[in-house]
């Protein structure tokens, strides 16, 4: 149903009328008469196909139709309220739509986002998480964080951090890796491309046919490093993400051997726009990744 065919009049009827259960004090509030404000129902009632009261001798009550829809159009008023009394004052509220990669935004962002909410009140910023790959265009994304070379087809990318792989695993499994080959006695866990761990046991001069190597392949570092907490195996993925479970010793890292495969970047289509709220929202987040580069080194 097309809503924008609903009158208005009708829906702040409806709305009266379910707060006093009773259409005569509901025309006392919206200074009408009571059979306007019947009147006023029964047209909603009509086009919507349903019955939002029961109406008895002794008064009214809401029907399951009606109950469903109360706190729907009672938030919607609440919303539109809001806002007028902001334009009124001069305020108004702006969006700013981000998508993320689910690990940076689980393992990074989040922990930030109370203080981008206290230097800017007023934007509200919308966060869509997705494995690397995402449209901007149909998903209506302001700036997509995604992990890589930088280098995306008609885009602007701006580097945040470098994020190099290294083994991630358990104190427990740690302990006994005495050298990189001491990987090859766990399962090894890993996300992304398929030839990661190849790689890195290139780094460390470790030669092993590549058919040897068997893995648990995972869509997020997230559920990966979660099983490597469980004893599943050593993992393969940037500690910057998981700083905060290596400070809590739930993962250690047994080798400063790393796998340079990419950084996060901040990017937007070059074609698009940028607001000032887009603009506050990319200075900050610049200056928070700048800040987490240096406290890390």
């Amino acid at each position: 149903m097309n809503i924008t065919h609903l009158p208005l009049n009708a829906i702040r009827a409806f709305l009266v009328s379910a707060k006093h259960l009773n259409f005569t004090k509901a025309a006392v509030e919206l200074c009408v008469t009571q059979a306007a404000v019947s009147q006023q129902v029964k047209m909603l009632e009509s086009q919507l196909g349903v019955s939002l009261f029961i109406r008895q001798s002794r008064g009214l009550n809401l029907s399951e139709e009606g109950m469903m829809l109360l706190p729907v159009v009672q938030g919607a008023f609440d919303n539109l309220s809001e806002a007028l009394d902001m334009l009124a004052q001069g305020i108004h509220r702006e969006v700013v739509t981000v998508g993320v990669v689910g690990t940076f935004a689980v393992n990074w962002l989040l922990p930030r986002i109370a203080d981008f909410q206290a230097r800017y009140p007023l934007v509200d910023l919308r966060i869509s998480t997705n494995n690397n790959t995402a449209d901007p265009v149909a998903e209506g994304l302001d700036y997509l964080i995604r992990f890589g070379k930088g280098s995306w087809h008609a885009t602007e990318a701006t580097e945040l951090f470098p994020a190099p792989f290294t083994v991630l695993c358990p104190p427990g499994i740690g302990q006994a890796l005495a050298s990189p080959r001491d990987v090859l006695n766990y399962t090894l866990l890993r996300s992304y491309q398929p030839d990661e761990w190849q790689l890195w046991l290139n780094e460390a001069k470790v030669a092993v046919p590549k058919a040897k190597l068997s893995a648990i392949v995972f869509d997020s570092s997230i559920a990966m490093i979660e099983a490597a907490i469980q004893g599943y195996g050593v993992a393969l993925a940037p500690p910057v993400m998981f700083e905060r479970l290596l400070m809590e010793e739930k993962l250690v890292q047994p080798f400063d051997l790393y796998l340079h495969k990419g950084s996060y970047w901040l990017t937007k289509l070059h074609a698009q726009k940028e607001s000032q709220a887009q603009i506050n929202f990319k200075q900050w987040l610049l200056a928070c990744a700048s800040e987490a580069c240096s406290t890390s080194v």
